[in-house]
């Protein structure tokens, strides 16, 4: 199976069994892709032993730490064919990561991100309510993951508005006229977890003004650390949005810079999914080895989508547990799982980007 003819199939309609062939094809092409067009690459597989013509499963791909791409310029493509640099989210004082896509790497982590979020809201186009700031497009050649995230979406958009000013202000005068014109449809809205909690709920709480989006359907993700650190549990964070903008459909997504496009939404049974085009396992500290249903091990994701730099099979920072595969209540085949934290001493970090209020 080509990645061409991979990317056409329905999000989350491969079986366990389905999957894991066209995994091992496709993960197997990729890695020897990687090792002969990416120097750093290529040498960490052999100075690691793996012989050069080893098939690979989801199960023994080799795992690159998240955090190499802090500190290698890690591509697969000439540098003339790089289309953009995707920068990974973080604090001030951090170092970030540095993705390198060309068109075509770029062009399918688009166009799996729209397939994905069309299955969680709507194949057809409709308003789009950002909850950040314009000025957050400005660099499109140096792309930060939260533009990256609000441009993605803007894929199912008939319009959009954003929400915040050049300051970072809600501007609801222009929220409330937006909402006015397209009153009785359906409007997505997206933004960061923390953005929407301090720049939206808070403000429309203190200033005692309620948004009507009674058909709205709110995509957001990041941010949770901050949120922890302020007591808001992710029941309280839907319940304040509800309260405030009548946004009844919420789901949270787990996604990263280092795999753009393959984001796992939360469905609504509470549950984050992967889509056929990516893959999550979880692996125990001790030893690496995959861990059972409903243990905690570091989270690893794999895609086979990424072309231009060698993503496709990741450990990050996180922690998780798989809760089941298959049998998720809301229809969705694939894995369906949780996350719980991070690593001790893992860098803080998170899609709310540089922005730390």
């Amino acid at each position: 199976m080509t990645i061409d003819e991979f990317i056409q199939l329905k999000p989350y309609s491969l079986t366990h069994q389905e999957k894991a062939a066209a995994y091992t094809e496709l993960l197997t092409e990729r890695t020897a892709f990687h090792r002969n067009h990416c120097e750093p690459y290529g040498r960490l597989l052999k100075a690691l032993g793996i012989p050069e013509n080893a098939a690979f499963s989801a199960e023994t791909a080799p795992m690159l730490p998240v955090s190499v791409f802090k500190e290698l310029p890690l591509k697969s493509v000439p540098e003339e064919a790089v289309f953009k640099t995707l920068t990974s989210s973080g604090t001030t004082g951090q170092r970030v990561s540095q993705i390198y896509l060309d068109a075509e790497t770029a062009a399918n982590q688009q166009q799996v991100l729209y397939r994905i979020i069309a299955d969680f809201a709507s194949e057809n186009r409709i308003p789009y309510l950002v909850f950040d700031t314009k000025k957050t497009l400005r660099d499109r050649k140096m792309f930060s993951a939260r533009g990256a995230g609000i441009l993605g979406f803007s894929l199912l958009a008939s319009r959009t508005c954003y929400a915040l000013d050049e300051n970072m202000e809600l501007n609801i005068p222009a929220v409330q006229n937006f909402l006015a014109e397209h009153a009785n449809e359906p409007v997505l809205a997206f933004g960061f977890t923390f953005i929407i909690y301090k720049h939206v709920i808070r403000v429309l709480e203190e200033k005692k003004i309620r948004l009507d989006i009674p058909n709205g359907i709110l995509i957001h993700g990041g941010g949770w650390k901050n949120l922890i650190n302020e007591a808001v549990s992710p029941e309280e964070f839907k319940a304040r949005i509800t309260a405030a903008t009548g946004i009844a459909r919420i789901s949270n997504y787990y996604g990263m810079a280092e795999q753009t496009g393959c984001i796992y939404m939360e469905c609504p049974e509470g549950h984050l999914h992967a889509s056929i085009w990516s893959d999550v396992l979880f692996r125990r500290a001790k030893d690496f080895s995959v861990c059972g249903i409903g243990e905690q091990g570091i989270v690893q994701v794999l895609s086979p989508l990424p072309g231009s730099y060698p993503g496709h099979s990741l450990l990050t920072e996180d922690t998780g547990v798989l809760l089941g595969e298959d049998d998720c209540p809301c229809g969705r085949l694939g894995k369906y799982f949780s996350i719980t934290g991070r690593i001790p001493r893992a860098e803080i970090r998170g899609c709310s980007d540089t922005y730390e209020g």
